[in-house]
């Protein structure tokens, strides 16, 4: 049995802010139980506590000391759906309303990564690999490989370090290597744990993990250049070798029209057309725009921001609203975007809604109402609501990059494959020239929208082809 911890500062169902929650919750489900035994370590949050406390198991107390850092911790566990998950609770640096965006961030996580190192020494756990997601987690190789060498179990311990997306990189002044994470100078020096002058807990992970793996191929591929490397590209290009894209999937099981319990009308394949119908209508009441079961109705679930295309929307959104169509946008970010999507709703009064915020039912109903979901992100490590879409039969619009590019295929009219319409160049007349396409496609070729909503609902979306590929690294690990 094969003993993998996976170390995340976050996971459904206990917190999220992004796609890395949805990733750590539906990979370790996914994964072989006969041959790998799955563990998650994570911060106890305020939120969590609050929701979960009174049905965890109190495990052991454990003390760190490193560098500055004088703190206790409680070890808890908490089973769910089949998967341990083991919460580190300190007051000091958890107990907040919100997960990151702190001044003392840097302390945070230093704690965090020598805390669990201290929970395995006090527990005698000792995985085969850590499973490291993003920074919060990126230092913990260079821990095992250089403070905790001296102890042969956790020098033993294989590492595989997961980007989910580089532009997060946890970078903050050296001396917290020194103050937080009581490193030798000497590795700083000789620039193992330099970068630029700085601390950078990404980089230390690149250069620590015995292999780096990205959420697909493509955006493996992306982050080794200049322009979507975000000054990394250097080292990462070093570590080709052991460099591996992975495509994220969804949990099927939380994703399902056919059980899902916020839609207003389950459906699957048999009956898909109906379904969709249904749930449209039911999507334009909630919305309050006007019920036209055959009007294209379009939208974005989306963080409002310069990455996932906002401005190149807004820019191409005038030209759209001449068409015979409905837009519905769900989602929050910058603010000189939520104000123009503001706007545009009370210009288009029954055409156009924007809900400012985020609501889960929501936006499973959205997946299962919308006829085209829009995603033209500037970069896309892998993304997650065009898998969802699919899932839902709702035919996804993308920008080429990332996973993006690797899970949307474009409509072949040869042959009626493909399961979406995609872009290549960040421009507004590209964008729009593919919108265009497919409105055509909607209005004009029917019998043939159809058939890409099949292809859509049939393409594997789910986590189990990604487990089988993490298995197989999983084992290669351990030869290195």
């Amino acid at each position: 049995m094969i003993k993998v911890l996976f170390v995340s500062f976050e996971s459904l169902p206990f917190v999220k802010t992004g796609g890395l929650a949805d990733v750590v919750y539906a990979l370790p489900k996914a994964l072989d139980k006969e041959n790998f035994e799955v563990r998650v370590v994570m911060p106890l949050f305020k939120s969590i506590k609050e929701k979960y406390y009174e049905g965890m198991k109190y495990l052991d107390h454990i003390y760190v000391h490193s560098g500055f850092i004088n703190e206790e911790a409680n070890i808890y566990s908490y089973i769910n759906e089949g998967v341990e998950y083991l919460f580190i609770e300190n007051d000091t640096y958890f107990n907040r309303d919100g997960v990151y965006g702190y001044a003392d961030d840097a302390a945070r996580f230093s704690f965090y990564n020598v805390a669990v190192l201290e929970m395995m020494i006090k527990m005698d756990y000792y995985p085969d690999i850590c499973h490291e997601h993003d920074y919060h987690a990126a230092v913990l190789p260079a821990l095992c490989k250089i403070r905790y060498e001296a102890i042969e179990k956790i020098r033993k311990i294989k590492h595989i370090l997961t980007i989910h997306n580089l532009a997060y990189q946890g970078e903050y002044d050296k001396q917290v290597l020194f103050d937080y994470l009581a490193f030798d100078y000497k590795y700083y020096e000789n620039g193992d744990l330099r970068f630029n002058d700085y601390c950078n807990f990404m980089k230390i992970g690149i250069v620590y993990a015995d292999y780096v793996t990205t959420v697909s191929k493509t955006y493996a591929k992306e982050i080794q250049t200049p322009e979507l490397g975000c000054k990394l590209d250097v080292i990462l290009r070093y570590r080709a070798a052991d460099l591996y894209g992975i495509v994220n999937g969804i949990d099927t099981d939380s994703f399902d029209p056919a059980n899902d319990p916020n839609i207003a009308k389950k459906y699957s394949l048999r009956n898909y057309i109906a379904g969709k119908r249904e749930n449209k209508l039911a999507l334009q009441r909630q919305l309050g725009i006007e019920e036209k079961p055959d009007t294209m109705l379009i939208g974005m679930v989306s963080r409002l921001t310069f990455q996932k295309g906002a401005d190149i929307f807004l820019s191409a959104i005038q030209e759209i609203m001449r068409h015979d169509i409905q837009v519905a946008v769900l989602g929050t970010g910058e603010s000189k975007h939520e104000y123009s999507f503001k706007m545009l709703e009370n210009e288009n009064k029954g055409r156009f809604v924007y809900y400012c915020g985020y609501n889960e039912g929501l936006a499973h109903n959205m997946y299962a109402g919308l006829d085209m979901l829009v995603m033209p992100s500037l970069f896309e490590p892998c993304g997650i609501s065009q898998l969802i879409a699919m899932r839902y039969g709702t035919l996804p619009l993308v920008r080429e990059t990332g996973g993006l590019k690797d899970t949307v295929e474009p409509l072949n009219e040869y042959d009626n494959s493909g399961n979406g319409f995609s872009f290549g160049p960040y421009a507004t007349e590209d964008f729009l020239n593919v919108f265009n396409y497919a409105y055509t496609q909607y209005y004009e070729y029917p019998e043939r929208w159809k058939m890409l909503i099949k292809n859509a609902m049939k393409t594997d979306v789910s986590f189990e082809k990604s487990a089988r590929e993490y298995e197989v690294l999983y084992r290669k690990v351990l030869e290195k």
